[in-house]
């Protein structure tokens, strides 16, 4: 039996639980989540709980039982306290600003680096090297954090680029002079 898929999901005071055939539905104060869940499934909510029962030992049921508990404790998760990942942008020159609902980021290019805000996403900009990504659901916020990651990756020699907050960026040792 999977550790993670027999763990009951505790749904929080303020959190509304809805399941019609197998389309789950998670309100809570943040917003709402609407998640296609696997037929093969059981799922019951009962008592301010909610568990996840696979009918088998087939290994695609013990492969999706897991899954399916945490992509629920994801969305109650969400819509109660939210997700949120930061970044750090490292280099001269180097700096990003938020202009209305598009951060515009100066990255070395000849030209601005501009990434719009979308549904469900909020993206703020502290500081002049920081940027933190926002929302409810999980998959969209790490998604919309690796695209902006993308415009411009740490490179290993001097560390310049986007790289996530407490991300380690393995160093090489550059040319070493001949003799």
């Amino acid at each position: 039996m999977s550790r993670i898929g027999r763990t009951p999901i505790i749904v929080p005071a303020g959190v509304e639980v809805k399941l019609e055939g197998n389309i789950l539905t998670v309100k809570g104060p943040k917003g709402s989540l609407t998640q296609k869940m696997p037929p093969e499934m059981g799922l019951e909510i009962e008592a301010g709980q909610i568990t996840v029962n696979r009918p088998g030992e087939q290994k695609h049921h013990k492969s999706l039982h897991g899954l399916t508990r945490t992509l629920i404790n994801n969305m109650v998760e969400g819509v109660t306290q939210g997700f949120k990942k930061e970044l750090e942008v490292n280099g001269v020159g180097y700096r990003v600003a938020k202009e209305g609902k598009k951060l515009v980021m100066n990255l070395g290019y000849s030209h601005q680096v501009i990434v719009e805000e979308i549904d469900g996403i909020e993206i703020e900009a502290p500081a002049a090297n920081r940027i933190i990504i926002s929302g409810i659901d999980r998959q969209k916020v790490g998604q919309f954090a690796a695209d902006v990651r993308k415009k411009r990756p740490p490179e290993p020699y001097k560390g310049k680029g986007i790289k996530y907050a407490g991300e380690v960026i393995r160093r090489k040792e550059g040319k070493t002079g001949a003799k």
